[in-house]
């Protein structure tokens, strides 16, 4: 549903400032390409960019409820999806509510008038959404419990700035680029803290928090967190159980009014979505489209990594679609593709950050692209299935499981190419010394631990699967939704993942490590849910993480671009560069490549995207 962007000032007319609101949701067109709307009355500003995936030209936004004289109750402006909006809009009419149109938003904003500041309570799926409410002259911002959907926000002396993107806040003249210390360790440390910015001042709604903001000042509350239960269900009951609430979530995710599509990886996580979804649209008399990505060569030049990468997807998507029966299109990227600084630069901006991963981003950005210029602007995804069902190596590996920080920082540290950070190893030793990055992390993950729910009577080992799972859902998925999230509205893309569904997180999340993997099979409990519904092959395929460049030509451009920005003296990224660790990379017999490149080369790729960051976004470092 798109992009949302507003300001609230308490202290001044904002009628007069409808340029500058224009210019925050212009910030974030690509996330809504069909259409625009705001609304501007004394202290408060919305605006929305839409997407169209569900109602008619009467779902504009942003909603307004007025009241029987005609002046304004209430208004809402919402990114996302209320995927039991049906059922709501049926409850709310038999309360009395009447409904002028057919959108998310209308539902949500009756949600608010008949429940109130609890109404969030009520709503499944993925949403960010703002209720300002004119009686009450406050403003709420509400975030979906897993934070699927981003929300940041910036505090003024008397009010406050928001959007979906940081981007949108940019675009306002209060906030400026500033990144301090704490900015970059966010860049750095690879354990986002949930509700830290990268640019100073600026913030996000926590997952499943709301966040009220009056004359007086800012409030905060939980509706949701990860609750503890005791599970006395046998594994029979609890693979009937995910395959229900599996197919439950799926099809909440399927209504739109435009086809929604299935990425189909080949994986046990893809395939069982796309699967049921086939199921589904069968029933319904409608067939499914699936796609998948590929890399010119890779997997007849294939190498595998015991624990990241075993098997290329190719094979298995073909295979899995043709079982499944879905229209299947392979989006083949060639290098030439995959090189192009200026895609590379597009990866940058989607993500309003550096980041290491290279690649990989450039490769679902043109992924997302692909899919909007096939027509799918919907398209069903696999995210955090791993954090729910313990499907990394590190979930429960020993060695990482039970290290004295993040499983997934403890792998890092196993190598050299990331042992102070994934991508910081050419960072200047002083700087990173004195900011400290694994520090930084190891602090997080101490202040993490303090969080986890207990269950009464559980051994120390389901205690610490319990903590590993819920780090993972915390700390590990919000970074991989955002970046998902990103890069597929960078294109008019909606992500919709129903492994975040609310009921199935829950149940899941009690369930013991030891039902999840029985028999030391990785997501076992999934597989078995969905065993008669895949081919054997990829019913049983060991995990095999997003796929990444493997071939030297690739490593090559990379290598060539570090040469030149590490021998321009007056590139903006020099004076975070280290001598010494430049001079050992450029100084190595040949570019990376093979199964571990993406975490050799990762430092390059990231003091690249620091280059084009710190020169076009105008980035001010006050370290």
């Amino acid at each position: 549903m798109s992009g949302i962007a507003g300001w609230v000032d308490f202290e001044r007319d904002l009628t007069p400032e409808a340029p500058t609101v224009r210019a925050m949701a212009a910030a974030l067109a690509h996330r809504g390409p069909d259409g625009s709307g705001e609304w501007i009355e004394g202290h408060a500003a919305l605006a929305h960019r839409r997407l169209a995936l569900l109602g008619s030209e009467h779902a504009g936004q942003p909603a307004v409820v007025e009241s029987e004289a005609g002046s304004p109750v209430a208004v809402l402006t919402l990114d996302g999806s209320v995927t039991n909006a049906v059922e709501l809009r049926r409850e709310l009419a038999a309360k009395g509510h009447r409904f002028t149109g057919d959108g998310d938003a209308e539902v949500a904003l009756h949600a608010y008038l008949e429940w109130g500041t609890a109404f969030p309570e009520r709503l499944e799926g993925l949403f960010a959404l703002a209720v300002w409410d004119v009686r009450r002259q406050e403003l709420l911002l509400v975030r979906d419990r897993l934070g699927v959907k981003p929300l940041c926000y910036f505090l003024t002396p008397s009010g406050v700035v928001f959007g979906s993107e940081p981007k949108a806040l940019l675009a306002h003249p209060a906030v400026r680029p500033v990144v301090d210390a704490d900015g970059l360790r966010e860049l750095f440390a690879h354990s986002r803290k949930p509700g830290t910015g990268v640019f100073r001042g600026t913030r996000e709604v926590l997952p499943g928090h709301t966040m009220t903001v009056r004359a007086p000042g800012t409030g905060h509350r939980r509706y949701w967190s990860l609750p503890a239960r005791p599970h006395t269900d046998s594994l029979e009951t609890t693979v009937a159980t995910v395959r229900r609430l599996l197919s439950e979530a799926v099809a909440t995710h399927l209504r739109a009014d435009v086809p929604v599509g299935a990425m189909l990886s080949g994986g046990i996580d893809s395939s069982a979505l796309t699967a049921l979804a086939a199921h589904r649209r069968r029933a319904e008399g409608a067939g499914l489209r699936s796609f998948s990505v590929n890399f010119s060569g890779y997997a007849e030049n294939f190498e595998p990594h015991p624990t990241m990468r075993a098997t290329p997807d190719a094979p298995y998507a073909a295979l899995a679609a043709e079982h499944i029966g879905t229209e299947h299109t392979e989006i083949l990227l060639d290098t030439a593709a995959l090189a192009d600084p200026g895609t590379h630069a597009a990866a940058l901006r989607s993500q309003d950050a550096p980041s290491p991963l290279g690649d990989m981003d450039v490769s679902l950005l043109l992924f997302f692209e692909a899919l909007r210029g096939a027509g799918i602007t919907a398209v069903l995804s696999g995210e955090t299935a791993d954090e729910v069902f313990n499907g990394y190596f590190w979930a429960y590996d020993p060695g990482h499981s039970n290290s004295t920080t993040f499983p997934w920082v403890s792998f890092e540290r196993g190598h050299d190419a990331a042992a102070g950070g994934l991508g910081c190893s050419l960072v200047d030793r002083t700087l990173r010394k004195e900011l400290d990055f694994m520090d930084y992390a190891d602090q997080h993950y101490r202040d993490a631990l303090t969080e986890v729910p207990q269950v009464a009577g559980e051994s120390p080992a389901e205690r610490r699967a319990r903590e590993v799972t819920y780090l993972a859902l915390t700390r590990w998925a919000p970074t991989h939704l955002d970046r998902a999230d990103r890069m597929s509205m960078a294109h008019g893309v909606q992500l919709r993942p129903p492994f975040c569904d609310r009921a199935l997180v829950e149940y899941v999340y009690n369930v013991p490590a030891e039902l999840k993997r029985v028999n030391g099979q990785e997501k076992s409990l999934l597989r078995a849910a969905v065993a008669d519904l895949l081919p054997e092959r990829v019913l049983n395929r060991p995990k095999s993480a997003y796929p990444t460049v493997q071939e030297a030509a690739y490593g090559e451009f990379v290598r060539h671009r570090f040469e030149d920005v590490a021998a321009d003296r007056t590139a903006p990224v020099a004076p975070l560069l280290d001598a010494e660790a430049t001079r050992v990379a450029l100084g190595a017999a040949a570019a990376p490549s093979g199964a571990f490149a993406w975490v050799e080369r990762a430092s390059m790729e990231m003091v690249l995207q620091l280059n084009t960051w710190l020169s076009e976004y105008g980035v001010e470092l006050r370290v």
